[in-house]
């Protein structure tokens, strides 16, 4: 199972979400990250010390979102609805690949919130939600194996 991660600039959430996935280290899910609207930009500075702070490693620079990554892909995950939308209008063959990671867990389509530009606890806080959120996307990328 191949699942994308999808945020915006993809320095944020979808790093964090692909770190906390990989660290699982699930046999037989790849996972990588990606934004919309990305340059070649490191990690924020705040979400790469709340990943070391939680014992996650990553070494990333960020990537946009490319037409392989879809193809590869099983599963892609958006961080919020527009994010969805936007791909689901570029790509309509794909959209029954394209999720919001809180509408694959929990059947609402909702957005993770966007730490971007804020302080340690507000990143401290989304890497919690995404936490919640990836433990039940285990379960059920196991369920599914």
């Amino acid at each position: 199972m191949r699942v994308v991660f999808v945020c915006t600039g993809n320095t944020c959430r979808s790093p964090m979400a692909e770190a906390i996935l990989a660290s699982k280290k699930l046999p037989g899910i790849e996972v990588r990250s990606a934004g919309v609207f990305a340059g070649s930009s490191p990690i924020s500075k705040n979400a790469g010390a709340v990943l070391e702070k939680n014992g996650m490693e990553i070494d990333h620079i960020s990537k946009k979102l490319l037409q392989e990554d879809l193809e590869w892909a099983d599963i892609v995950l958006t961080m919020t609805l527009s994010h969805k939308q936007l791909l689901v209008q570029q790509h309509p063959q794909l959209s029954d690949r394209l999720f919001t990671l809180k509408e694959y867990v929990s059947g609402h389509a909702a957005d993770v919130s966007d730490p971007y530009g804020g302080s340690y606890s507000i990143y401290q806080q989304t890497f919690e939600e995404l936490r919640e959120l990836i433990q039940i996307l285990e379960e059920k990328l196991m369920q599914n194996k």
